[in-house]
């Protein structure tokens, strides 16, 4: 065919077919969604690969996964090395002074006080395993305190964003991740993802969040929680070098981490402090959960439907006559040694308004429970709040004593109460003295499967 003949040909047959017209003013409907979720869901920057080829994304509404790309970061390592190296050539002095109070003065202050106070006077509950020196190279204890700043962001064009992470007592949290977290990595795959979470109890304008595999807690704490932990932290890293060096039983829940969070983004910047803290309830089916403060003021939920809601000390007592809650008799005795433990270094160091964490785990017949919220100390606010509610100019029966009292007191009506909560069901060594209900003598449970596990403790049924 010549080509003028065919050309002529194409040339109908395109003036009769649809024009192109759509297909310039074609938005790209699917690209558009992909695009979309990659905004929702995927990283707003990656930043240099960190050490041992660690990716991390970070997420701006997700300040854990800043603090996780910090502490994969080539600086925050080469800082932590710098400072061992030092420390290991060097002499360095005990993080606690002569001033602190020891593990072994609250033990004895303690085991008199029992002795005097306490239902039990059987020596075997009171005991303590004989307490060790710590090494001198033990980074919980001895060395040198280090705040580890890392500063990192994106200069692009289009927008410019930069970030900074304060990673408090470096060098200590490093050490106790070691002892109670599988591995580093695996604790800073953790932390990379989290959703907010809105604890029940929890204060509304916290920042509360989870890792996204459940494991920690994330929570920001305030400038007084901040400025109370920088007083006492030498002591806590103390005692949990001494509590786990000598296997003396203890059930505080562990802060793994301790952060401040930067970002500057447009002129404005966003500073947060958070903690990362083990999450008791980590693959737990918890069917009851209890914050018990071993008051009874203002302590009752009258919202309890739910396995999610957190249930209060008046709900307890308001349940005991139905549905009591029954321990072994060991078990007893090694919660009761946990809690005067914990309780008699709280005081110490002036910390008050803690609560016991109790989480009823009714498939595995266990109870898993821990001392959380002993971020702050008595100060001259907490004084006059103790005041005004034991007044009852707010209300309230006066009879009752408030929830915020001194550290010595609430030491004292904490140990007596969670004595009391907890029913021990006995065994053929124990005296006639406590009969389980109907409901459990006919459930056909073996009465002393209750065997505690070890710190945070769980309580197996």
């Amino acid at each position: 065919m010549p080509f003028l003949q065919l050309y002529r040909s194409l040339n109908k047959k395109w003036s009769r077919s649809k024009r192109f017209d759509a297909l310039i003013e074609y938005t790209p409907v699917y690209i558009s969604f992909l695009r979309a979720v990659e905004r929702q869901i995927g990283p707003k920057f990656l930043f240099p690969i960190g050490i041992n080829d660690t990716v991390i994304g970070v997420y701006d509404d997700e300040p854990t996964s800043i603090i996780s790309y910090a502490l994969a970061s080539h600086e925050y390592h080469l800082q932590l090395s710098d400072e061992l190296e030092r420390e290991a050539t060097d002499n360095s002095p005990p993080l606690c002074d002569s001033r602190s109070v020891s593990l072994t003065e609250s033990v004895d202050e303690t085991t008199s006080e029992l002795l005097r106070s306490v239902v039990s006077t059987d020596d075997n509950i009171v005991s303590i395993p004989g307490s060790k020196n710590p090494s001198t190279s033990d980074p919980l204890v001895y060395g040198k305190v280090t705040h580890i700043k890392v500063n990192f962001g994106d200069e692009g064009p289009l927008e410019q964003v930069k970030y900074t992470v304060i990673c408090y007592y470096a060098k200590q949290f490093d050490a106790l991740r070691r002892i109670c977290c599988p591995s580093e990595r695996d604790f800073v795959r953790s932390l990379s993802r989290c959703k907010k979470w809105g604890a029940q109890g929890g204060k509304s304008n916290v920042f509360f969040a989870k890792s996204l595999d459940d494991r920690f807690i994330i929570k920001q704490v305030t400038k007084t929680e901040l400025e109370s932990f920088m007083k006492f932290a030498p002591d806590y890293f103390k005692y949990l070098s001494e509590s786990i060096g000598t296997g003396s039983p203890t059930c505080i829940a562990k802060i793994l981490g301790i952060y401040q969070v930067k970002s500057l983004k447009g002129g404005k910047e966003v500073r947060m402090d958070v903690l990362a803290m083990e999450n008791l309830l980590f693959e737990r089916r918890v069917t009851r959960l209890y914050d018990l403060k071993g008051s009874t003021r203002s302590r009752y939920n009258p919202d309890s439907n739910g396995s999610d809601k957190v249930l209060l000390d008046e709900n307890l007592l308001e349940a005991m006559p139905t549905s009591p809650i029954f321990v072994g008799n060991k078990a007893k005795r090694l919660l009761e040694r946990a809690v005067w433990n914990d309780t008699a270094f709280l005081a110490s160091i002036d910390v008050m308004d803690y609560s016991l964490l109790v989480g009823v785990d009714e498939k595995k017949h266990e109870l898993v429970m821990g001392i959380i919220d002993f971020m702050r100390q008595y100060t001259w606010d907490k004084h006059l709040e103790t005041w005004v509610k034991a007044s009852g100019i707010l209300g309230g029966p006066k009879n009752v004593s408030p929830t915020v009292i001194s550290p010595k007191q609430y030491k004292k009506r904490f140990r007596k109460a969670m004595s009391a909560y907890f029913l021990v069901v006995p065994d053929q060594w124990s005296p006639a003295a406590i009969i389980p209900s109907k409901q459990v003598a006919d459930s056909g449970q073996d009465s002393d499967q209750f065997v505690c596990t070890g710190s945070s403790s769980t309580l197996d049924r």
